[in-house]
């Protein structure tokens, strides 16, 4: 959204935008424009200072899961602001524009500030709902502090929580369990996944988590596939690996673990649907 006379900013976002994004220019008219855009829109990009956008918006805030993400962006095109809702959208369409346009992203979150997980984006890469929200803000901060272990408990159960327990809900979905050997390349990773879900008859669309081991998390090949597929990796200490029951022996009993590939597919989902294969230096597993 911009002011008539920043339409050429605003175009030229929208360019920057295509082919990840569905932009459309909206020029501003007034408050009842404002108003609609938020209703019709996911995202909000006004082309307007940070002031501005803040006074228009005050009467529409409800609360941080409602609320639409909104970034504001100067009109000279060199750094884009996310005011509202940097957890489910905001920051990532800063970062993004950054990439494609050279603004500077003002990502003011605390956990996205200092290079941390953050609970939504956890829920988001395991294709779950948190189902207590007030949990983020005491989950959140003990992510800034540490790591926060990611555990699956499988029912019947009835399971007691405190209030800085997050629980995510399942939605369905592929999680792809991931080893590999040391120092090999997104493509190769790519490679093996698309012929793992190919056999499985899966397709990318289909997956809802990527998981593998501590120990691979900086394997940026593992890394690398993941961001290409918009899906963050979920890399499990050794205590919930070994926790599983893998149909498989493997090679990593040499490193104290049950196994990588099934027992991460495992512990993020209810069953296997495909075990381990092997396709050159990466092994897959695939669970549902």
């Amino acid at each position: 959204m911009a002011f008539s006379r920043d339409r050429e900013a605003g175009e030229r976002i929208c360019r920057a935008l295509e082919g990840d994004y569905s932009p459309r220019l909206r020029l501003y008219s007034g408050p009842r424009s404002l108003a609609r855009a938020l209703e019709e829109e996911d995202l909000l990009l006004p082309v307007m200072a940070v002031g501005i956008v803040v006074r228009l918006l005050v009467p529409h805030l409800r609360d941080k899961w409602t609320d639409r993400p909104v970034v504001a962006v100067d009109s000279a095109l060199t750094c884009a602001v996310p005011v509202v809702g940097g957890h489910h959208g905001a920051n990532d369409l800063a970062r993004h524009l950054a990439r494609r346009m050279g603004l500077f992203p003002a990502v003011t979150t605390a956990t996205d500030a200092r290079g941390r997980p953050h609970l939504e984006a956890v829920a988001s890469s395991l294709g779950r709902e948190i189902v207590n929200r007030d949990s983020s803000l005491p989950v959140n901060l003990a992510f800034l502090r540490q790591d926060v272990p990611v555990v699956r408990i499988s029912g019947p159960k009835v399971v007691l929580v405190d209030d800085d327990v997050a629980v995510l809900k399942s939605s369905g979905g592929v999680v792809v369990g991931i080893g590999t050997r040391k120092g090999v390349s997104r493509e190769e990773v790519l490679s093996a996944l698309d012929r793992a879900l190919q056999e499985a008859g899966r397709t990318r669309d289909d997956v809802r988590a990527m998981a593998s081991a501590w120990l691979k998390r900086d394997e940026e090949g593992i890394a690398g596939a993941a961001a290409c597929l918009g899906k963050e990796v979920v890399f499990l200490p050794p205590e919930v690996l070994n926790a599983q029951m893998p149909v498989s022996s493997s090679r990593a009993s040499d490193l104290g673990l049950v196994g990588v590939a099934e027992p991460a597919a495992l512990a993020l989902s209810c069953r296997l649907i495909m075990p381990k294969k092997v396709y050159g230096r990466v092994t897959i597993a695939l669970g549902e």
